[in-house]
């Protein structure tokens, strides 16, 4: 028994309250060490005759990573306070860890175990419920649809006339989104997601120069009316981009500074080191990365704070917005996210709000800031298996396994899943053109735990580099659409609405790394029902053996309609190559 590599901590993403009566417990052991883990647990006052009343339940292995077991258990403790510790058998050493250490026998004193003191329910994590259950699309405004060619900028280029650039412009705007609202209802949309709106130099949009004002060539206040209410209409949500960490150039009060120097009242505004201030060769002021054109705003400064809350309640109570998505927000202060919240869900209890954060992300998940943040590491995963072939069936099992047990089981549920953005290459570019990998690619991600996004135009087949690359025009033209690839993103949402357990019902397990060469697999079940997903990552056709005793239960393959009557235990499937395959029993 490898003591070294068992953990646990009574918090976070290994103790924590999933309802107002459950709780999820986990532990952590070196990968094939143990035979069986259990959970000791009882009410740290239920004592008889000098002892301490407690029970063992045995704990389920929920998945391996590379390195290590994840070990779970759901417990309901009836007076919703719990004392517990764990029994680890190895096969020939037994031991009992408590938050005191290892121990050859159960301790005696209630003292010496981890404590959930009581479950309150604020303890519990709560993002709004339409989340688990929405499929986004993000929209580029600058580059999805000219609904309103009068208030293109000047010099604005006929649509789709050219190559993207970063300083060119082609007259997207709000009315283009309104006058195409059928599209995203037809493939199944139910969550737009827009990156920034407010008024900025850049066709991006990430150098806000008024945060109170939509860009004049997206249109007015009265069109974002219109079209917030056109989308609820059509059962579609809302989300807009914020960027808090950071101002354009042009912000008027960063102008301030720039010409008053250390009269300006705006001085502290920002992270100014000295002044005047300097640009070259680089900046005397922080900015985001080193980009003179973005300085720092200082969410420490009350001016700056009431600012920015009201910026956050103003679109939220006049425009009846559905969320924020908030930009570099892991480079702003705990503090500030954390009114931010407050304010925000005053107005709007089930606001939902996403965090770009690109790294493990438990500080802002505790229900105080965030609801969700972008899951980077899903979509690194996917793209270093399907696209770049950079990591093995084995290695992706093993890297989602970890993924998966670094938040609770109810943050996994609105993890924002993506693939493409405006900042990276098009997945059917990153996938060399090959448009099966794109279709396995859309399959996992419409099939599994978390809230899923689309790119504009990754659902016809558009392709591009690297940003600005990837931020072509929306093609229109049905001739330049792929069909096919439309129709595959369509059924699997459709798939994913008509069965939950392709969303978020149920537990999410996978098949063991070792099943399989070719193949990875993983189900989700509610105890009844269970779906298999298979991906066959091979350019031939793989026999998967089925690992559940079926004989007598009816099998169907709710992708194609095909149902099969199962006669034996030994079952197998053909999956086709670079295929995939939806089972259900």
């Amino acid at each position: 028994m490898l003591k070294e590599a068992i953990y646990h901590r009574p918090k976070d993403n290994y103790a924590y309250a999933c309802t107002n009566e459950e709780l999820h417990i986990r532990i952590r052991t070196k990968k094939d060490d143990m035979k069986e883990v259990s959970l000791l647990n009882g009410d740290p006052y239920d004592w008889a005759d000098g002892k301490w009343n407690f029970s063992s339940v045995p704990m389920i292995k929920s998945g391996s990573d590379l390195l290590f077991d994840y070990w779970f258990v759901s417990i309901k403790p009836p007076y919703r306070r719990m004392r517990y510790g764990f029994e680890l058998n190895d096969g020939t050493e037994t031991a009992y860890l408590t938050e005191k250490g290892f121990y050859p026998e159960p301790p005696e004193d209630t003292g010496f175990y981890y404590a959930f003191p009581y479950l309150n329910n604020i303890d519990v994590f709560r993002a709004p419920g339409w989340v688990k259950d929405t499929v986004w699309y993000q929209i580029f405004p600058e580059r999805f649809g000219n609904g309103d060619p009068s208030n293109d900028p000047e010099g604005a280029l006929p649509w789709g006339s050219a190559p993207p650039e970063r300083d060119n412009f082609f007259g997207g705007d709000l009315k283009g989104v309104i006058q195409n609202i059928s599209y995203l209802e037809d493939l199944g949309i139910s969550g737009i997601y827009f990156t920034p709106i407010f008024k900025a130099y850049s066709n991006h949009k990430y150098d806000t120069i008024d945060y109170m004002e939509i860009d004049p060539q997206f249109g007015d206040k009265e069109t974002l009316k219109e079209l917030v209410q056109v989308c609820h209409e059509h059962g579609i949500k809302v989300m807009l981009d914020a960027v808090f960490n950071h101002s354009g150039f042009y912000f008027p009060q960063f102008q301030d500074v720039l010409e008053n120097g250390e009269a300006s009242p705006y001085k502290d505004w920002f992270h100014t080191k000295e002044f005047p201030l300097v640009m070259e060769p680089r900046p005397n002021y922080d900015t985001f990365a080193f980009e003179k054109s973005m300085p720092k705003l200082n969410t420490e400064n009350p001016e700056v704070i009431e600012y920015l809350l009201e910026v956050g309640r103003y679109w939220v109570r006049e425009f009846d917005i559905d969320g924020w998505r908030l930009d570099v927000a892991n480079e702003v202060d705990h503090s500030f996210w954390r009114k931010f919240r407050t304010e925000v869900k005053a107005i709007k209890p089930d606001l939902y709000i996403l965090g770009e954060i690109w790294h493990d992300s438990m500080p802002w998940l505790r229900g105080d800031q965030f609801d969700a943040v972008m899951n980077y590491p899903f979509t690194t995963n996917i793209l270093n298996l399907f696209a770049r072939g950079s990591i093995t069936v084995k290695e992706f099992i093993e890297n989602m396994t970890t993924v998966n047990h670094m938040y609770p089981k109810n943050v996994n549920e609105v993890a924002f899943n993506l693939i493409g953005s405006h900042d990276t290459p098009r997945i059917l570019t990153e996938c060399g053109g090959d448009e099966d990998k794109v279709k396995q690619i859309f399959t996992v991600l419409l099939s599994y735990i978390g809230t899923p996004c689309i790119y504009y135009g990754d659902e016809i087949g558009m392709s591009g580099e690297q940003d600005p690359g990837c931020r072509e025009c929306m093609k229109w033209n049905v001739e330049d659409q792929n069909k096919i690839m439309f129709e595959h993103v369509q059924k699997m949402i459709r798939l994913r609405k008509e069965y939950p357990l392709l969303a978020n019902e149920g537990e999410l397990h996978f098949i063991p790394s070792d099943y399989h060469e070719s193949c990875f697999a993983y189900t989700k079940s509610n105890g009844e029902t269970t779906i298999l997903v298979v991906v066959n990552m091979s350019n031939e056709e793989a026999n998967y053996h089925l690992p559940f005793n079926l004989n007598g239960k009816k099998i169907t393959n709710i992708y194609t309609g095909e149902e099969y009557a199962a006669e034996s235990d030994e079952l197998s499937a053909k999956i086709a190559a670079n295929g995939f395959a939806l089972f259900q029993f």
